[in-house]
């Protein structure tokens, strides 16, 4: 009799906890997109909040590839909610018309590493000519001459990656008077084939490239230096007028201003979201070692728990 008794009791309370769990705190029937640009940090990023996100929130998750452009009228229309890898530098006309003016993209706060583009060739180049070391050596004919290939003739060819990126080095170039023509590789895999068939033969190769990267781990490079950065380098930076290095970037996330109401557990999740350049070396070595994109940032969530669960609203 007692058992019977207790039945339509837990009965009720198994049925109450169904009805939460399926209303998931109000986020759980929403669809989040996320934008991946093409890069692996960028992929990275989005697989680790896809992963937390629809394991601890309830929410599927969506990731769409977009260049570092598109994706600002993608998140100002509402058609994405966040991109996770911002390298500021490169947009300070976007960051002041679509955060600042118009309101129509949200800042998502910092991501946590500290990103850095330079021009980088082999130590092996630096060790045989010492000139090449800094920018000045590029001016010189012959040298600049080493780099010489039958697409750019007798100037040296300094290659670029994806040419979504962006990217001063014909600007930098042409202003500072450097015998060198830049020639895009097409993207992230087409460039690191370029410098990995040349590393190999021992030849010469200049080429555009950013930190963090495990790049860094297999090969052994010297980073060319180029006329400091000053703010007033970059003020002209969308008329051409860049003839310095590029600057360290705070690397930040953008969000849709509807994500707060369309999904607010998310919305908390991805502005906490933050850790350091350790953990973005962690799961780009994991892609050098043959993991697939999202085996490495389940690799790095299973180990870093404590990290991303103070991310958790």
């Amino acid at each position: 009799m007692r058992k019977k008794k207790c039945l339509p009791f837990i009965m009720s309370i198994m049925f109450f906890l169904v009805l939460m769990a399926a209303c998931g705190g109000g986020d759980s029937g929403e669809t989040i997109t996320l934008i991946a640009n093409p890069w692996p940090a960028s992929e990275l990023n989005v697989n680790v909040a896809k992963i937390i996100i629809e394991k601890e929130l309830g929410n599927p998750v969506e990731i769409v590839a977009l260049d570092e452009n598109a994706q600002w009228d993608a998140l100002a229309a509402g058609d994405a909610d966040a991109s996770l890898e911002v390298w500021p530098s490169g947009h300070g006309e976007r960051i002041a018309e679509y955060i600042e003016a118009q309101g129509v993209v949200e800042h998502g706060g910092p991501l946590g590493p500290v990103g850095e583009i330079g021009w980088f060739v082999p130590a092996y180049v630096v060790n045989e000519y010492p000139l090449l070391k800094t920018w000045q050596g590029y001016a010189d004919p012959a040298l600049a001459g080493l780099f010489a290939t039958a697409e750019t003739g007798d100037l040296g060819q300094f290659t670029a990656g994806d040419p979504s990126w962006v990217q001063y080095d014909a600007d930098i170039i042409k202003n500072l008077g450097l015998n060198l023509q830049v020639v895009t590789a097409g993207s992230e895999d087409a460039l690191l084939a370029t410098v990995s068939s040349a590393y190999a033969r021992q030849e010469p190769v200049l080429f555009y490239f950013y930190s963090p990267h495990g790049i860094f781990d297999k090969f052994d490079l010297t980073q060319v230096e180029l006329p400091p950065y000053n703010d007033d380098c970059y003020a002209s930076a969308e008329s051409g007028g860049v003839a310095c290095a590029y600057p360290q970037d705070e690397l930040f996330k953008i969000l849709s201003p509807q994500l707060s109401e369309k999904a607010p557990d998310v919305y908390t999740l991805l502005k906490n979201m933050k850790y350091n350049s350790d953990a973005q070396v962690f799961m780009l070595a994991a892609l050098d070692g043959g993991q697939t994109v999202e085996g490495a940032a389940q690799a790095w969530v299973d180990a870093n728990e404590s990290v991303w669960r103070s991310w958790l609203p």
